[in-house]
């Protein structure tokens, strides 16, 4: 049994805890510059915690709730009975003809359903555009906003970009609408404050806090353009569309998506930048579609290995694998092996940053860039194109299971010639390289990433026709220990560095 013991007003036990808050607060106050004015431990833009009551009064008026519907097929079946029949176990004994669709079983009858979504979103304008995320509002039937006030509108798509997750909607006859201040957020800092707003499990005007953890992050495999933002406030399913905010209460990101094992939050959040925002639904406003600027070139990331193997004195800049004929590149004379550091005096991160570039200039509009070349460099203007419909799908190999004898044991690489049928098979030109054939397991070619039925156009910048030709040129290779490669896949090519140490 737990004894408990009441203490009066002037008991010994409140006048410890007296005690301590006094000597808590007293901390705090020098911390944070207290009545002393003694200064802060640590030297801050702001020495005290701000206060987001502000934020979220007058950013909530702005966040909507969105509810969609879209009418799916499905089937009528019994729950459970064709996992039955499908069990490996009830097939050995009775035969697969019971399985779905097998002569004797009777035909599943299709059935509609009515399937149901929510996400958030945030009013731009006064004539009540909607941005969200594309996710939330794509292939819906029906889409109704349900304003912080509770008033309901049904909504119609102006426009959605699915390569970057944004969408804009808009409801008619509301009146006048608050609307939510846009931010830049290529002027954010990692540390600064982040305050997400919105509906989480149908949770309406839900506000969470945390840091700025991340930015521009690029290679997540969510959508095809990427610069994410990352943040620790709490982002679960159902925040989707709503604003990310900095401590002005301007929308610096709309929240697109999170990392979980659980489906629930585990501390990292993505949201879309609002500067990539801002050009998308520049667009989406004009014509209700995105047009994307094009150069027409394979890229791929600098690191160490390859820096080295370009002479270059550091990892960093985005190196041109392939030059497509005809394209804006070839005319404004890039190269294979350029290595681009900068577009129109910004200074380039990695190969995300470049596509995201790009994508977002005009077609028609001069782009300046700036390139090593030869470990010199130099500036080219390229007029930018505009991106084909197919843009992004790449062609993959296979491997011709036919076996060769002649293999670089020191990179672990199985050669053979190509010839005009298996050009033909593969989707390659007679002459155009070499083809691998196999790869150890294990070996130096394995931990670059090469497979069976890639193409070697070039060993050390210089181009290879036969296997005579490779195995020299990788022969050569042995003092050094280190080979540079050219390797096509399908209609992209990229620079493999192979290693031996």
């Amino acid at each position: 049994m737990i004894k408990t013991r009441q203490v009066g007003k002037g008991g010994p036990l409140l006048a410890a805890l007296l005690l301590t808050f006094f000597m808590t607060a007293s901390s705090a106050l020098a911390f944070f510059g207290g009545s002393d004015n003694t200064a802060p431990a640590v030297a801050t833009p702001s020495a005290t915690i701000p206060s987001f009551v502000g934020v979220a009064k007058a950013a909530g008026p702005a966040v909507v709730h969105i509810r969609v519907e879209k009418a799916v097929k499905g089937t009528d079946a019994m729950p459970g009975v064709d996992e039955m029949f499908n069990n490996p176990f009830f097939e050995r004994f009775f035969g697969p003809q019971f399985r779905p669709g097998q002569p004797g079983r009777q035909p599943q009858r299709q059935k509609k359903f009515t399937q149901q979504g929510q996400g958030s979103g945030f009013i731009m304008d006064k004539d009540g555009h909607i941005l969200t995320n594309n996710h939330v509002v794509e292939n819906a039937d029906s889409i109704t906003v349900i304003l912080a006030d509770k008033r309901e509108f049904k909504a119609k798509t102006v426009g959605s970009d699915p390569q970057t997750d944004v969408a804009l909607i808009k409801i008619d006859g509301a009146g006048d609408l608050p609307m939510l201040p846009l931010g830049d957020s290529d002027k954010l800092e990692v540390g600064e404050w982040a305050i997400a707003i919105g509906n989480p499990f149908g949770l309406e005007q839900t506000v969470t806090v945390g840091v700025i953890s991340a930015k521009g992050r690029n290679q997540v495999g969510i959508n095809d353009y990427e610069s994410f933002i990352q943040t620790d406030a709490a982002i679960n399913p159902g925040n989707s569309g709503g604003p990310l905010l900095n401590i002005r209460g301007e929308a610096i990101g709309i929240n697109s998506a999170i990392f979980s094992r659980s489906g629930g939050y585990m501390g990292i959040g993505f949201a879309i930048p609002i500067n990539m925002v801002k050009e998308i639904e520049t667009q989406l406003l004009k014509s209700g579609k995105v047009t994307r600027g094009w150069l027409g070139v394979s890229i791929q990331n600098v690191d160490e290995k390859l820096a080295q193997s370009f002479g270059l004195a550091k990892a960093g800049g985005v190196l041109v694998s392939d030059v497509q004929a005809g394209t804006p590149a070839e005319k404004a004379g890039l190269r294979q092996g350029d290595v681009i550091v900068k577009l129109n005096d910004a200074e380039l991160a990695d190969v995300g940053d470049l596509r995201n570039r790009v994508a977002m200039l005009t077609p028609g509009s001069k782009a300046a860039l700036t390139l090593i070349r030869d470990g010199k460099e130099q500036r080219l203007d390229a007029v930018i194109g505009t991106q084909p419909k197919n843009f992004g799908q790449n062609d993959e190999s296979a491997g011709s299971g036919e076996e060769s004898g002649n293999i670089s044991g020191q990179y672990g690489l199985q050669l053979q010639e190509l010839t005009p049928e298996l050009a033909e098979r593969l989707g390659y030109q007679t002459g155009q390289g070499v083809l691998i054939g196999g790869v150890e397991e294990g070996s130096a070619a394995e931990q670059a990433g090469l497979k069976p039925g890639q193409l070697i156009e070039e060993i050390n910048r210089k181009a290879v026709k036969s296997v005579d030709e490779a195995m020299a040129a990788l022969k050569k290779s042995d003092a050094g220990k280190r080979a540079l490669l050219k390797v096509r896949t399908g209609r992209g090519s990229q620079y493999v560095v192979l290693s031996a140490e």
